[in-house]
Order: structure tokens, then C-alpha cells, then sequence
């Protein structure tokens, strides 16, 4: 088992695996298990339905990347919804038992970046969505584009 301390450093909970769950142990002694990958991205993708992003898209990184399971991208139409989306999300994944989630990049209100651990999410507006196309990059199929490296002769 062991201690850790919560993002606002008040917060102290302790993480404990029993069989093949693990489980959050909150101060007041309550376990609640911490959601697998598909819980978390079914919680992502309902809050940002919920909060009416636009366009979201699911890419599966299974076979193309280690720091995640799935990555969402959604995009918002100014930086107050971006950042009000961003909160919901962030107080979503905590209620859930998601510990440590965090956002970069509220301040700009352009591209923000939500770590939620299993699950990594993209928030963009919809300009600078289009000028980094990021679901191009990441849906690319890295399998078949390796094998046909491989296969051309040196």
C-alpha cells in the first residue's frame, strides 16, 4: 500500500491492489475502485457530450504509443467553454476516482491537454484543431507503414 498526496497537497489518499483491482483509499477510510481504461474514456466521452463539445473523436493508441490506452479530441468554440469544459471534465474524473488528472494550457484558452491517465484529452478551438491536425497524426496506421519500411531495400 502506499501514501500519496493529493494535487492540492491537502488531500492525502492511499492506493491499496487487492486481487487485480486497485482501490482508492480516501482519509475517511471509504476503497473505491479505480476506474479501468474504458470507464474512464465511456466518463470523458458523456462529459464532453454532456457539455456539448464539438467533434469529438476516440483514436485508440493500442499498437502506435505506451502513454495511453485512448486519446479523445474535441474542440469548443471559445476559451471560456473550452475552460468550462476543462472544469467539468476535471471535477468528472476526481468524482469518478480518477486521481491526479490535470490540465495544461487553460490560460491560452487554444489547446488544452487533460491527463487523465488511460486516457489522454485534446481540447482545442476549432482554427488551431485544423492547424495542428493531431487525428491525422495519431489515426495513421503505424503497423502497416512500419512493415512497408522494412520491406523497402536499403
Amino acid at each position: 500500500m502506499s501514501s500519496t498526496r493529493g494535487p492540492d497537497d491537502r488531500t492525502r489518499y492511499k492506493e491499496a491492489q487487492f486481487g487485480s483491482a486497485i482501490f482508492v483509499i480516501a482519509r475517511q477510510g471509504k476503497a473505491t475502485p479505480r476506474p479501468i481504461a474504458a470507464q474512464t474514456l465511456a466518463l470523458v466521452e458523456k462529459s464532453l457530450d454532456d457539455d456539448k463539445a464539438d467533434d469529438i473523436r476516440v483514436i485508440p493508441l493500442a499498437g502506435k504509443s505506451d502513454i495511453a490506452d485512448y486519446m479523445v479530441v474535441a474542440s469548443g468554440t471559445s476559451s471560456r467553454r473550452l475552460d468550462s469544459i476543462t472544469e467539468h471534465l476535471l471535477e468528472n474524473l476526481k468524482a469518478s476516482g480518477v486521481r491526479g488528472s490535470h490540465a495544461e494550457g487553460r490560460r491560452s484558452g487554444e489547446w488544452v491537454l487533460i491527463d487523465a491517465g488511460d486516457v489522454i484529452v485534446h481540447l482545442f478551438r476549432p482554427e488551431v484543431r485544423d492547424h495542428y491536425a493531431i487525428e491525422k497524426l495519431w489515426e495513421a496506421d503505424f503497423a502497416r507503414e512500419r512493415a512497408a519500411q522494412d520491406a523497402v531495400p536499403a
